[in-house]
């Protein structure tokens, strides 16, 4: 599919791995919709082609306004990536109780609902666009994490909210295949960003947690995600299936 000439939407755009995503697509010659809270969007650089929506992804009328705006820019909306997410650390029990169950409510709400309802309403105006080759209309990319299957101790919340990414991919791809919607999902390893804490952390902490990686041994880019995103956008045969995006890296229990 030809990214060129068609309009994109990008949750969590503002920065990091969504960021990165959104000057890619642009690059290439998208209308890129970059959502994000109004916090993340000004602090945001000026990307041209790219046009930042605030909306939260939890929020459904906020989504739809934000899908309707890039259905109707006068290109078909062919490319959704869910990037939108938060982290979180607590264990499940400890000396100062059990896990803090509006946390977990809430992680998984912005990780997982968010994720799913995003791709619920871009579908339905995807499916409304003309057809092309093979009767495909455009691309779903949500956003996992390795986490979701090396779930490192206190990380409950996170690691079920992005195996639930994971574990939707397939069925998803096979629901939305009759409307000629591809659905792929990228679990990322350890990257250099806000959400991890690392771009804030010290040369010497983010050289210890590269050090753990096969190879290369060093923290992943954000545009590296952001080119498979595209690969993935401009090649029509991945559906359904979930690349891991980490240099073999393996968490261990803690």
């Amino acid at each position: 599919m030809n990214i060129k000439d068609t309009a994109a939407l990008v949750t969590g755009g503002a920065s990091g791995l969504g960021g990165a995503t959104a000057r890619e697509l642009a690059g290439r010659g998208a209308r890129v919709f970059a959502l994000d809270l109004a916090e993340g969007i000004d602090k945001a650089s000026v990307v041209g082609g790219v046009t930042y929506v605030e909306a939260d992804v939890t929020d459904t009328g906020q989504v739809r306004a934000a899908v309707d705006r890039a259905a109707n820019c006068g290109m078909p909306l062919r490319t959704v990536v869910n990037c939108a997410g938060v982290a979180a650390s607590a264990p499940i029990l400890s000396n100062q109780g059990w896990h803090d169950l509006a946390l977990f409510r809430r992680v998984v709400e912005i990780n997982l609902i968010g994720t799913f309802t995003v791709m619920v309403l871009a579908a339905e105006a995807m499916a409304k666009t003309e057809p092309l080759a093979d009767d495909a209309r455009g691309v779903v990319i949500n956003t996992a994490s390795i986490g979701a299957f090396d779930g490192l101790a206190g990380t409950a919340a996170y690691a079920a909210s992005k195996s639930g990414v994971a574990g939707l991919t397939l069925p998803a791809a096979r629901d939305l295949a009759a409307q000629g919607i591809r659905v792929m999902t990228v679990a990322p390893g350890m990257f250099n960003t806000h959400m991890l804490g690392l771009v804030e952390a010290g040369e010497d902490v983010r050289a210890a947690a590269g050090a753990n990686v096969p190879l290369p041994k060093r923290l992943g880019h954000s545009d590296e995600f952001a080119r498979l995103v595209v690969e993935i956008v401009e090649n029509d045969y991945l559906n359904g299936e979930v690349i891991r995006l980490d240099g073999a890296l393996r968490l261990g229990a803690s």
